[in-house]
């Protein structure tokens, strides 16, 4: 029996997390992952236990953009390689960020050659992060190298998109990798989507957090221009701390919001997705993203998107019909289409976005690529 212990510091990342923990576990392997205690969204300790998972004490932070978070990263990564040094396993599967974890990990590759080392990155830092040039400048640039550095130490190297295998192309010249989307656990069934979309009216979805990292200016923007030609509202489920900024900012151009906070249910989602016309799916582009997480989630429950993230999604929706891209400043021409898009293409866009969730998002096409990744390794 392989021993595989799977690193993790963010609960945000915890769906990928159970995959990975099901398809091992069904496959015969010592699963154990190694994860903070510490939830990064709610700021507070988790004293839940799951099955085959070791959560360690971490240090708390109260702002995403902080020494303290950067502190408790590094604490918890050193932590977390005391505990793997004690269980010695066969495959080391390490989700980044936090760099630091990297870091860790290829000092732990070094002294033990023979284990086979996963990179899975999730996320870029500081690449993603809204700072502009300054992410170019200390400590930015030290961050970012103990993750560059220490790439080359893997075996394999998974990433979320294909967007930072463009943006790592040098760090990863000559090494073997994979990109393998975010996906969904196959528990979606019995939701039947059956679409009331009004006529005289445009009814827009925001899905998700309500961060520092939405572009709510160009949201403000977009809803602004529809409800000066047709009646609007803006439907918003989730939470954070640009909350009442997004609705302020979208009421005070005289359009309606309707705001239901976080929904986890399956069939109240698709209800109110089911009167809407198109989701937003729209950050600063200062961010470096090629998929969101918010954009699957519509895509599952048949929501075409307005879209602005770049590489992968602008793809997706150009290739399957799945909505409309803003692409630098025509904002007018994406206003002119979601006003004028009839009944019949919005019925066909959600139909394409059900069949693309379908071809690159379930459980089963991500299990596939894991597969694959397996054998390569020659595990």
């Amino acid at each position: 029996m392989l021993n595989i212990v799977i690193v993790n510091c963010f609960d945000t990342y915890e769906d990928r997390i159970d995959l990975l923990h099901s398809y091992f576990d069904r496959r015969g392997y010592n699963v154990k992952i190694i994860q903070s205690n510490f939830r990064h969204i709610k700021k507070i300790y988790r004293n839940d236990k799951k099955k085959d998972f070791i959560f360690l004490e971490t240090k708390p932070y109260y702002k995403n953009l902080s020494a303290s978070r950067m502190i408790s990263h590094f604490n918890f990564s050193k932590e977390a390689f005391n505990y793997i040094e004690k269980i010695k396993p066969n495959i080391l599967y390490v989700v980044l960020p936090p760099n630091s974890l990297a870091y860790f990990a290829s000092k732990f590759k070094k002294k033990n050659k023979d284990i086979k080392l996963v990179f899975d990155i999730i996320d870029l830092w500081p690449e993603t992060m809204p700072f502009g040039k300054i992410k170019t400048l200390p400590p930015f640039n030290f961050w970012k190298a103990m993750r560059d550095k220490s790439l080359k130490f893997a075996d394999y190297i998974i990433t979320e998109c294909d967007l930072y295998q463009t943006i790592l192309e040098k760090e990863l010249f000559n090494l073997r990798t994979k990109t393998v989307y975010l996906a969904q656990k196959n528990d979606f069934t019995n939701i039947k989507s059956n679409p009331k979309l009004p006529n005289n009216e445009i009814n827009l979805c925001y899905l998700g957090s309500i961060n520092n990292i939405i572009d709510i200016q160009k949201i403000k923007e977009i809803v602004e221009k529809i409800n000066y030609n047709k009646p609007t509202t803006l439907h918003i489920i989730g939470e954070g701390e640009k909350k009442s900024t997004l609705i302020n900012e979208i009421k005070e151009v005289g359009a309606n919001v309707k705001y239901y906070g976080k929904i986890y249910d399956f069939h109240i989602k698709q209800e109110i997705f089911d009167i809407c016309h198109f989701g937003i799916n729209i950050m600063k582009d200062t961010v470096c993203v090629g998929l969101t997480m918010k954009s699957i989630d519509y895509f599952r429950h048949g929501l075409p998107i307005i879209n602005n993230i770049k590489a992968d999604t602008q793809k997706l929706v150009d290739k399957y019909n799945i909505g409309i891209n803003i692409i630098g400043d025509n904002i007018n021409e994406v206003v002119y289409k979601i006003l004028n898009t009839s009944e019949k293409e919005l019925y066909n866009m959600r139909q394409n976005s059900v069949n693309l969730f379908n071809n690159l998002f379930t459980q089963k096409v991500f299990e596939n690529k894991i597969d694959l990744i397996i054998k390569e390794l020659s595990l």
